[in-house]
């Protein structure tokens, strides 16, 4: 009794789990995914010798008889790799059978009723192989289904339904949200499958990863599907959280409104010591509600603060919000809360007992704002500023104002300083296109003398030092004569940076035409080497 020839073997796991068995009890190893090709009925201990690989023994009472017939059974089937050795009633009542089934590493199963019924019960799955892999895709969508849609218990019934399998729930970045981290563990003799979960843009939300040791061809479609069984639980599951996630946002967004409103119309910048009795005020119990609520998450409430502002480069994704506030819990309570306002992201936090005594708090956040952007992530680059310190609650508006007017000024990628933002800012954040045409203008003359670009260059940087050659020499890295020399050429063609009625035109002028987008406000190339 064998598998037909177009069918993929039965293996023991698929047996046990989801075969024709029932009441049976396993000594040995009972995870093998070792295939079953035939079934051998034994009723003479001589027949043991014409055991074939693949072969499930199955003993028939007689054969069974003693514990050592069994044990001679356990010891053929080792010899000739046998899948299994069946025997039914009580056959392995002895310990020392089920000890030597475990040496060996071959499974010993003791059933219930006759054994030549059993081995056609067997028999019968061997030959519709594909019945038990039916069922046991049946099996698991009852498991998921059971399950609900929070990952770990789903992540726990693909488990239960893939035997000697890992699988791990990955994000976008690769980093384990739910289940196994050795499905993701390149191993010799093992094959990966994986499954997108997909969110409601169409974009991969995370992926679904099985890692196995191959059993026959065809296993990993099996495997595939039973993955694809959670994939629906788990999309359900991030659209709850980005939905409460969302709800949440909105709501604390509104909150730090409400508290920065409450700030200016009653009393003074404190958070409340204590509820505001029965005949209190409106607007009292309004800002003690708001400071209970603001309180209850944990923020802030003492001066003094520094203050900060985020900002994702791009046009805002559904999973921006999510992805941001992830990135910034990783940088610890340093960070503050982080909250939508005005158009960007801003947090804020105490400064501690060491920065009020003689270090630079706002010097510490900026330290601490850019190894939080430092954090690899999904995230596209993000541009910060950070501002304060705000002596009480009372001016943390001010100090938020400051740091998103600061932000606003600031380049893709910088981290700026609200007290340190220069002029060099100012005149990138003016809309270049607009002015490429009267800067042009300006300095035709220069563009039309100048054949390599230093001596426009040149007459940038001696604007940003305020015109002094040595400062701009050392900036352009070249001499101080090669400086003095451009000096005098530009003067020449009538554009003096010295000019009181030409200097700030011209030195907008040179920011429109020189400035890169990606590069820093106050990076400038080298200087050449014309000294003419």
């Amino acid at each position: 009794m064998s598998a037909s020839g177009g069918s993929l073997p039965l293996t023991l796991v698929e047996l046990l789990h989801h075969g024709p068995l029932t009441d049976v009890t396993v000594h040995g190893p009972a995870g093998r995914d070792t295939q079953i090709t035939a079934v051998r009925i034994v009723d003479r201990l001589d027949a043991l010798n014409a055991l074939r690989p693949g072969d499930a023994v199955v003993l028939t009472a007689s054969a069974a008889s003693a514990a050592w017939t069994v044990e001679m059974a356990l010891r053929a089937a080792w010899e000739h790799a046998a899948a299994c050795v069946v025997v039914a009633g009580d056959g392995g009542r002895t310990g020392s059978v089920g000890e030597l089934a475990e040496r060996l590493g071959i499974a010993l199963l003791v059933v219930e009723g006759d054994a030549l019924d059993v081995a056609v019960r067997i028999a019968s799955a061997v030959a519709r192989p594909e019945a038990g892999r039916t069922a046991l895709v049946a099996e698991a969508a009852r498991a998921v289904a059971a399950a609900g849609v929070r990952p770990s218990a789903v992540l726990s019934a693909l488990h239960g339904a893939l035997p000697a399998t890992s699988v791990a729930l990955t994000t976008p970045s690769g980093e384990v949200a739910a289940g196994r981290a050795a499905a993701l563990e390149e191993k010799p003799g093992t094959l990966r499958v994986t499954v997108a979960v997909p969110a409601p843009n169409g974009e991969d939300l995370a992926r679904l990863t099985a890692r196995f040791r191959p059993r026959a061809a065809g296993w990993d479609d099996t495997v595939r599907e039973v993955l694809g069984l959670a994939v629906a639980p788990l999309t359900a599951w991030a659209a709850t959280e980005r939905l409460a996630a969302e709800r949440d946002g909105h709501e604390a967004a509104q909150l730090l409104l409400d508290v920065l409103d409450l700030l200016g119309t009653v009393g003074s910048g404190a958070p409340p010591s204590g509820a505001p009795g029965p005949g209190a005020p409106q607007a009292e119990r309004d800002r003690a509600g708001a400071f209970a609520r603001a309180t209850a998450l944990g923020w802030p409430l003492r001066g003094p603060f520094v203050v900060y502002a985020v900002r994702p480069d791009g046009p805002p994704q559904p999973h921006t919000g999510p992805l941001l506030t992830a990135r910034w819990a990783r940088g610890g309570p340093d960070s503050g809360p982080l909250v939508a306002h005005a158009g960007v992201w801003v947090s804020w936090r105490g400064t501690g007992p060491d920065e009020a005594h003689g270090r630079d708090p706002v010097a510490d956040a900026e330290r601490h704002l850019r190894g939080v952007l430092a954090v690899p992530g999904r995230l596209p680059r993000l541009t910060a500023a950070v501002a304060g310190p705000a002596p009480t609650l009372e001016d943390l508006g001010a100090a938020l104002d400051d740091a998103v007017a600061a932000l606003a000024l600031a380049r893709t990628g910088e981290v700026v300083r609200a007290d340190r933002t220069g002029p060099a800012h100012l005149l990138a954040a003016l809309p270049r296109e607009a002015l490429q045409g009267p800067a042009r203008t300006l300095l035709e003359p220069v563009l039309a003398a100048d054949r390599d670009g230093t001596l426009l260059r040149t007459l940038a940087v001696l604007l940003d030092v305020g015109g002094a050659p040595s400062a701009a020499a050392l900036r352009l890295g070249v001499h101080r004569n090669t400086v003095t020399a451009r000096l005098e050429r530009l003067r020449g063609l009538g554009r003096d940076p010295d000019d009181p009625a030409l200097r700030l035109p011209m030195h907008l002028a040179c920011r429109v035409l020189l400035d890169d987008p990606d590069a820093p406000p106050d990076a400038t190339a080298g200087g050449g080497t014309d000294s003419g």
